[in-house]
């Protein structure tokens, strides 16, 4: 995975259109014509190489590629289907108490019943989509043009059609296509970097690529970032947010300085903590949160074997 050479080349480009266009001068031409040299009387501007230099190196550098095997991929995958529901064909269809929307896979994809929204992204019509692309064929109650919203309106009605036809189906699928699941798990984690960049104020920007970077030198850290950004997302989204304060990956990096790659992993480890500890510090009392806490603490401890 890597950040578009174009795309970097066309924020270079941009910043050299904005400098000529502060500066009056003729940056992204290679000289000016002879009428120009005879009409414009010459002018300097001594601080716009500076001014230039210093856009140049809010421009994060090139991402290295991710490398992991499949087998390193489905190992992954399986550490997250363990986390999410124990490892069982029965949690791949699950609808947690206190919760607005069915957790399907082994990453609890989030799907939402029709008219119903909540404040976190919705993740299973993506996956249907991503594993529909690569040619698997789809249970009858994901067939259809768009994206379908999911057929049971309340965690009672879900609870009910748990032996029904369509789930045995719909769980059937989803029990077939695990190392398609694998697969979508990594596009998430190559996906979000640039996204969080894009979200994080210029000056963070680099800290935040070189935390990124530290985690995927092992497959160890690849797990922590794949599982982060599965469970809690990667921290762009502002309706994700209590008091103001994010909770994604994004946020986890952050606050993230260390260079070490030996000890990356306990530092994500301590830093996802810290930052799930102060979710439920914000959240609404009504949801009660604190009872999530120890389970979410116990599945970050995971990354670096605690």
């Amino acid at each position: 995975m890597r950040i578009s050479c174009f795309i970097e080349g066309a924020l270079r480009a941009d910043l050299v259109k904005l400098v000529a266009a502060e500066t009056g001068t003729l940056i992204d031409k290679c000289r000016p014509s002879r009428t120009e040299r005879r009409l414009r009387p010459e002018r300097r501007y001594p601080w716009a190489g500076l001014v230039f230099a210093t856009l140049i190196a809010l421009v994060p550098k090139p991402l290295n590629a991710i490398s992991l095997s499949h087998a390193d991929v489905l190992r992954i995958a399986k550490k997250i289907w363990q986390n999410e529901c124990n490892g069982t064909i029965s949690g791949l269809t699950s609808w947690n108490a206190g919760e607005d929307f069915a957790s399907l896979g082994i990453g609890h994809f989030i799907w939402y019943p029709k008219d119903r929204r909540g404040p976190f992204e919705e993740s299973f019509p993506k996956l249907v989509s991503f594993i529909s692309k690569r040619g698997a064929k789809l249970p009858n109650v994901l067939l259809g043009t768009g994206e379908k919203p999911c057929p049971w309106n309340s965690r009672t009605e879900f609870l009910q059609a748990q032996h029904s036809t369509q789930m045995n189906q719909l769980r059937k699928f989803l029990a077939d296509t695990i190392d398609l699941q694998a697969e979508f798990l990594l596009a998430r984690l190559e996906g979000a970097l640039p996204k969080m960049l894009a979200e994080a104020a210029p000056g963070n920007r680099t800290n935040v690529q070189e935390q990124f970077e530290r985690l995927t030198k092992t497959s160890q850290g690849c797990y922590a970032l794949i599982d982060y950004v599965n469970f809690k997302g990667e921290g762009v989204l502002h309706t994700e947010r209590y008091r103001g304060q994010g909770w994604g990956l994004l946020q986890v990096l952050e606050a993230m300085h260390g260079t070490s790659d030996t000890t990356a992993v306990d530092e994500f480890s301590r830093s996802a903590k810290t930052v799930l500890t102060r979710r439920v510090q914000n959240s609404p009392a009504e949801r009660h949160e604190s009872r999530w806490l120890s389970g979410w603490i116990r599945r970050v401890n995971s990354y670096n074997g605690g």
